[in-house]
């Protein structure tokens, strides 16, 4: 830090064009105070007790119900056309009480429209449906 003591110029409208620094510094040193006080707290850990090894395999299989919903928003049911809101309803409703349950594959066509696609997931979803699954999003890539 310094200060002028006498100058060349015979002006006093001069104006001091150092840096105060103060502030700067006190800023930096609460803020290295705060780091030092929060790495502590940063590196305490939990003892967990984890599993050790692979899970083993399911023995069951699990069916699996595909909707395909096309270019044209028409309902496809496992490869059938569903051609009415209460028949889609129905299978819905079907295999959220089926024991076990079976996986549920969305599989929406590209040009499909978000509506109907987004309605059928609401459907589901109202219904009890539990396992579901959008497929082949491939398709949504940008080539």
């Amino acid at each position: 830090m310094g200060m002028n003591v006498g100058s060349d110029s015979t002006t006093e409208d001069e104006g001091i064009v150092d840096i105060n620094t103060t502030p700067l510094i006190d800023v930096m040193l609460v803020l290295l105070i705060m780091l030092i006080i929060t790495i502590p707290l940063q590196t305490q850990s939990v003892a967990i007790d984890l599993p050790q090894g692979n899970p083993p395999p399911s023995t069951e299989e699990v069916p699996v119900v595909t909707l395909v919903v096309d270019f044209d928003n028409t309902i496809t049911w496992n490869g059938q056309p569903v051609n009415s809101e209460d028949e889609l309803q129905a299978h819905l409703r079907e295999i959220a009480s089926a024991q076990p349950r079976p996986e549920f594959h969305i599989q929406p066509n590209r040009l499909a429209d978000y509506k109907t696609v987004v309605h059928v997931m609401a459907d589901a979803q109202r219904l009890g449906v539990t396992q579901m699954g959008i497929v082949g999003q491939e398709q949504f890539v940008d080539q």
